[in-house]
C-alpha cells in the first residue's frame, strides 16, 4: 500500500524534468484539480514560475519537483504520479485511491469528500 502522500515513478520524474525544461522559467510542473467533465474533476498538469509558492505542498524525486495546491492535497492524498507512452498518445497517468468513480472515458473523475467529524 502507498502511504507517501504523493508518489512520483521514475519514469514520471525524467517527464516531469523534461517538461520543466520547456519553459526557461519554471521551477516545476504543478499538479491541480479542476472541475470538468461528466463527473466533474480532472487532473492538469502546468507550468510553476518563480512565484510565492507557500499556498502548495512540493515533492521531488530523482531531481524532478511537483507542486500540489494545498487545498487539493485531501483529493490527491496517495496518488502514484506516473507517465505511459501509447502508440497514439502519452502522458501523465494518475492511480488515485481517492477517486469514488471515473467518467467512461477516463477524462474525468470524482472524489467523495471526507465526512466532518
Amino acid at each position: 500500500m502507498n502511504t507517501a502522500p504523493v508518489k512520483i515513478t521514475d519514469i514520471a520524474a525524467e517527464q516531469i524534468k523534461a517538461k520543466t525544461a520547456l519553459n526557461s522559467e519554471a521551477v516545476g510542473l504543478r499538479l491541480t484539480v479542476g472541475s470538468t467533465g461528466c463527473s466533474g474533476n480532472s487532473y492538469k498538469m502546468e507550468h510553476v514560475l518563480v512565484e510565492d509558492l507557500t499556498a502548495d505542498d512540493k515533492f521531488e524525486h530523482e531531481g524532478a519537483t511537483l507542486y500540489i495546491p494545498k487545498m487539493h492535497s485531501w483529493m490527491l492524498f496517495g496518488t502514484v504520479v506516473d507517465y505511459s507512452t501509447g502508440e497514439l498518445d502519452s502522458g501523465f497517468t494518475f492511480t488515485n485511491p481517492n477517486e469514488a468513480a471515473r467518467c467512461g472515458c477516463g477524462e474525468s473523475f470524482t472524489v467523495d469528500r471526507p465526512e466532518a467529524k
